[in-house]
């Protein structure tokens, strides 16, 4: 798996104590454990966390399907990921899964574990959800991200109209279940009525890792396209308000430098930067 795209969750202080959290519940290992940034990885994929402050909360706009081969396997994640959290949809069997459920784990992230097929190598898929002003604009997103990266495709569709379970009167041509991928990258996405009290924000946003400006460029420009938003530090929202990170992989290279004289510059430096100039970095660098 490439891990060039990955989600980065956003903690106030129990980034590290999550991470371990997690490994143990999977399986997986953690590659790099500071103060501030945790790396791990579950079946192989990275995950990220940022230790950065209560500015933003997690929620279920962004979820992670954990896709599973067995109900045992089922189980054996939903015991200690609903442990302490609040189940939003009781774990049984669904018109869609024969063993199903839905939890806000008690670090406040969102899982769906699932008894389903994989979508190839990937076994834990974001899951993204459209609501309120983006309401049936799930298809709008999948066609944007699926042009802007390469190696990208939509995949199934289920729509409302098609689907089972649509109790809840949702408009037949929204999107009930899909899947996509950007850069061999899974996701699902789904459209939804219902008046949440949240939304897309900062606390759960993808990192694209890129190999050089051109290619930093072409993706932070698209992805904030008409209605976007820059923010610092490589951050930006696209016009649907999800957050992602353009991050170019020289940025990790000279912040990773031996000299902490070095580093510590180009850390400055990036820090008053909007998009990620990699030529700039590399001037503070020298300097």
């Amino acid at each position: 798996m490439k891990n060039n795209i990955f989600p980065c969750l956003w903690f106030d202080a129990t980034g590290n104590e999550a991470a371990k959290f997690y490994t143990d519940v999977f399986g997986g290992k953690i590659t790099a454990d500071t103060p501030v940034v945790i790396n791990f990885e579950l079946f192989g994929q990275k995950f990220m966390i940022l230790n950065a402050g209560p500015q933003f909360e997690k929620n279920a706009s962004v979820s992670f399907m954990v896709l599973c081969e067995t109900e045992n396997e089922v189980e054996k994640y939903w015991k200690p990921l609903s442990d302490g959290g609040i189940v939003l949809m009781e774990l049984g069997e669904y018109p869609w899964s024969k063993k199903y459920g839905w939890v806000r784990d008690k670090y406040g992230v969102t899982w769906q574990v699932y008894l389903g097929e994989k979508q190839g190598a990937q076994k834990v898929i974001p899951t993204l959800m459209y609501i309120h002003q983006n309401n049936g604009k799930a298809m709008e997103a999948m066609e944007l991200y699926t042009k802007i990266f390469p190696d990208s495709k939509i995949g199934s569709v289920l729509k409302y109209g098609e689907g089972v379970g649509n109790e809840s009167h949702e408009v037949p041509e929204n999107i009930q279940h899909a899947h996509f991928e950007i850069d061999g990258y899974s996701f699902f996405c789904m459209d939804n009525s219902y008046d949440h009290k949240f939304d897309f924000n900062e606390a759960i946003s993808i990192v694209v890792m890129t190999n050089d400006q051109e290619e930093t460029d072409h993706l932070w420009d698209s992805l904030i396209g008409d209605g976007g938003r820059a923010s610092m530090c490589g951050w930006l929202k696209d016009k649907f308000g999800m957050s992602w990170q353009i991050v170019p992989k020289k940025l990790i290279e000279l912040m990773n430098d031996s000299d902490p004289f070095k580093s510590q510059k180009v850390m400055q430096s990036m820090m008053t930067m909007q998009k990620i100039v990699i030529s700039d970095l590399e001037k503070a660098y020298q300097s």
